[in-house]
This record gives C-alpha cells, sequence and structure tokens, in this order.
C-alpha cells in the first residue's frame, strides 16, 4: 500500500469510473483496474461495488479513501518541509479553517504572504473545529484558525477576530416580520433550535439560557451551515450560526441576537511541544504582527 497505490485509490474514489480515473492519471484502464483488485486482496476487502457503469465505495472503501487523502496531504507536506530546509522559504503550509468568519480573516495573510515568500503555497482545510483540533492531533495540520474555546495546555493560541451570532429563520416565522429588530434569548425561549454541533458552544448557548432562567429546546446539532439553514427554510427550527454563515435561500432571513455575550472567537492555534519548520514559524510571526497592525496595538 505505497503513496501511489493510494493516489490511484484516490482518484478512482473520487470519479467512480474506472475509465475516467484512468484518463485522469494518464494511464490505461487495465493497469489501474489491476492496482485496485492488487489493493483489495492486500487489504482482504472489497473497496467498491461494481456496477454497469459506476462504482460505489464500500464502508472499508470509505475509510480507506478517508485516511489516504490525509497520508498524502502529509506525505506532500513533508516532501515540502524538507525541500524548504535546503531552498530558502519556499514549500507548503497546510492551515485548517473553520468555517464562518475564519476564510475571510486568512484571505489577507496569503495575499500578503505571498508577497513576501512567492515560492510558497497554501493547502487549505477546512472542517468544524473538532475536525481541524483532529487534524492537528494526527499532525496532518500544524496551524488552524477555530472558534473558542481551546485546551491552552495542548495548543499556543492568540485571538484574530470575533463575530456576532445569528438566529436563521424562515420569513414567515413571527420573530421575522420586523426587518430591523434583533432578537433576544427571551424571544428564543421555548423554540426549536438547530445547533453547531461542537460541545462547548453548545455548553455555552447553554448558559444564555440559563441566565434567564430557561432551557434552551435543541432538537438538532450539526456542522453545516448550509444544512443547519435548509433546515430552518423546512421550519424543524431556529438555527443558531456566526453572522457570515451562507444564507442560501431568499426565504430565509438572519437576525442578529442582542448581547455584547453573543459572539464567536476566532483563534490561531498550533500545538505546543511541536518543533514547526522554519516557514510555519515565519507565518505565525507575519499573522501575530498583521493582528496586532490591525488592532492598533
Amino acid at each position: 500500500m505505497d503513496l501511489r497505490t493510494l493516489q490511484y485509490f484516490v482518484t478512482v474514489a473520487e470519479e467512480l469510473n474506472i475509465t475516467r480515473a484512468a484518463e485522469k492519471l494518464h494511464m490505461s484502464q487495465p493497469p489501474l483496474s489491476a492496482q485496485i483488485k492488487n489493493l483489495e486482496a492486500e487489504l482482504e476487502t472489497l473497496l467498491f461495488i461494481r456496477g454497469k457503469r459506476h462504482l460505489k465505495l464500500t464502508e472499508s472503501g470509505q475509510l480507506l479513501y478517508r485516511r489516504a487523502k490525509d497520508i498524502l496531504s502529509m506525505a506532500e507536506r513533508t516532501q515540502s518541509e524538507i525541500l524548504s530546509m535546503g531552498q530558502g522559504m519556499r514549500g507548503i503550509i497546510a492551515i485548517g479553517l473553520v468555517e464562518g468568519m475564519a476564510p475571510d480573516i486568512a484571505a489577507e495573510w496569503f495575499a500578503s504572504f505571498m508577497k513576501l515568500y512567492p515560492n510558497v503555497r497554501f493547502r487549505i482545510l477546512d472542517g468544524s473545529t473538532d475536525d481541524l483540533l483532529e487534524k492537528l492531533r494526527s499532525g496532518i495540520i500544524s496551524l488552524a484558525v477555530i472558534t473558542s474555546p481551546c485546551d491552552n495546555s495542548l495548543l499556543h493560541s492568540f485571538h484574530v477576530g470575533e463575530e456576532k451570532m445569528t438566529a436563521i429563520m424562515k420569513k414567515t416565522h413571527p420573530l421575522a416580520a420586523d426587518n430591523g429588530r434583533k432578537v433576544s434569548i427571551n424571544d428564543l425561549a421555548g423554540e426549536n433550535l438547530i445547533v453547531p454541533s461542537r460541545r462547548a458552544l453548545i455548553e455555552t448557548i447553554y448558559s444564555w439560557f440559563r441566565s434567564i432562567g430557561e432551557e434552551p429546546h435543541i432538537v438538532c446539532e450539526m456542522d453545516s451551515y448550509l444544512d443547519a439553514a435548509a433546515l430552518a427554510g423546512r421550519e424543524v427550527g431556529i438555527s443558531i450560526y456566526p453572522r457570515t454563515a451562507y444564507i442560501p435561500k431568499a426565504t430565509l432571513v438572519s437576525k442578529e441576537i442582542e448581547g455584547s455575550d453573543k459572539k464567536l472567537e476566532y483563534l490561531f492555534v498550533w500545538r505546543k511541544g511541536h518543533p514547526l519548520p522554519a516557514i510555519e514559524e515565519k507565518f505565525i510571526d507575519f499573522v501575530r504582527n498583521k493582528v496586532m497592525e490591525n488592532s492598533g496595538e
């Protein structure tokens, strides 16, 4: 199960068609089919269900796809780090960005940093904060922008931004009637709520309601803003998400939640006790200075 075989497998898993995968890999179909069959024999499991026109990943295939993507990413990053040691400031910086405002915050850093170091490239991995923390722990990425809180005994961190939390609801909902008015926690008491699945954020939402002597009525927890908005559009409940959450339909309204504490903090983080390549250390210092400049310090 070498890197080349894993790349073959990933391409087939993404195309779900041997012919298209072979074309993408610039090879003929029979050798590619043989590589996949050999991999299945080595792992003693079927990775694909073969249909007449399309393939379908088995449960084992889905697991291998996720792991293979991580392994290939780590291999590319390792190669980049070794090359950069002898060639100055060049290579790939792998950084995770949580959904919400993080991509907008980081875009300015990337553009400015690449002007200073044109031989640097970025590999961006997205996901929930918990997803990115797991990738940090496993070494797939070294840097990430996540939402607070984080474990300061394991991670270095500094503040890079914040945004208000909002309530996403269908336009026909009574709370959506006044377009200019914010909603309060009192307004949301008793409503069915759809919330981000991160446990720390759920605990924060519980604290908001307990401050008024209520308990939130959470009916669904999920990572995807789009899925949460879709449920709100179907009147399953009101979704509580950051202000930058994409609202895909004109039938939905996003209203800010009242209160200075009803916000989300974004943190730039990296692991303690794990030496970083020079290019990543340079990027951390660059981002820290950018944040200080923007805050006027």
